[in-house]
């Protein structure tokens, strides 16, 4: 069994048919999918799906390109919303340097609300970070230690991946660690010992080979998982045992020795 750790079941790309990308995830062996929110609508959506779906966890949050709208009233939304059992934590919240729609100093006071809220409400935090490495893990090691997260489709270096495991973070990778052209990537995964490890899909976005450009969907997260098995040489189920169970204790999810089907209706 897998975990989806990061899907944004609420894209437009999914409207046709989301039901059976859903079935088609637990047929593929994937028994959880967290959905996470982006901005206060995908939030809002995502704790829809979760409800709707027994297989679906929901985080709630706003990505730093919308830092910009953030209202006041947003946050006190984003802590009603966390009130919802399904809602497993706080994200997709942090820093995006690379397209600035943002500015950047909004884009902090925003993370450093959220990551705020997330320590009161004793949540773990969904962390992007894109061109933004330094600011962001400082901001993580100021205001973060203790509250528990992921680095999501970590781009980092050795020495960043390093700094996050001592602080207790785990590192999630995505469709482009299948890349060809990912070898430094590559080489920190093998490295990375499992029990820090999480796998995703980021889908609709980052397909794995040999899907790369098409639509991704939580299904694909066994290519991410066998990519990582093959860098380790090791089977493809001990990288499914453990990165569940980095998932399930991060974000609370029931045990996957709880009685359940294997496959269960959604």
């Amino acid at each position: 069994m897998l975990v989806d750790t990061h899907a944004h079941l609420d894209a437009q790309a999914f409207e046709g048919d989301r039901k059976e990308v859903i079935t088609r995830a637990l047929t593929a062996g994937v028994n959880a999918i967290i959905t996470v929110g982006a901005d206060m609508e995908s939030s809002r959506a995502a704790v829809a799906l979760a409800r709707q779906h027994r297989c679906v966890y929901a985080t709630v949050g706003v990505h730093p390109h919308d830092a910009a709208q953030v209202q006041k009233e947003d946050l006190a939304e984003l802590e009603r919303l966390c009130a919802d059992p399904q809602v497993v934590a706080v994200g997709e919240i942090g820093l995006d340097f690379y397209r600035n729609l943002s500015p950047a100093q909004v884009q902090k006071q925003v993370f450093l609300t959220q990551l705020e809220l997330a320590r009161q409400l004793n949540k773990p935090v969904v962390v992007h970070d894109r061109d933004a490495h330094a600011e962001t893990m400082a901001i993580l090691q100021d205001r973060a230690l203790g509250c528990g997260g992921v680095l999501h489709c970590f781009s980092g270096d050795r020495q960043m991946a390093k700094q996050a495991i001592r602080m207790g973070f785990y590192l999630s990778f995505a469709g482009p660690i299948t890349f060809e052209n990912a070898l430094k990537l590559q080489e920190l995964a093998r490295e990375i010992p499992l029990e820090h490890i999480l796998v995703e899909t980021d889908c609709p976005y980052l397909a794995p080979h040999p899907h790369r450009g098409k639509r991704n969907e939580p299904a694909y997260v066994r290519m991410v998982a066998a990519k990582i098995a093959a860098l380790k040489e090791i089977p493809l189920e001990r990288v499914a045992e453990a990165t569940t169970a980095n998932a399930e204790r991060l974000f609370g999810l029931p045990s996957r020795h709880s009685p359940q089907p294997t496959v269960r209706s959604c």
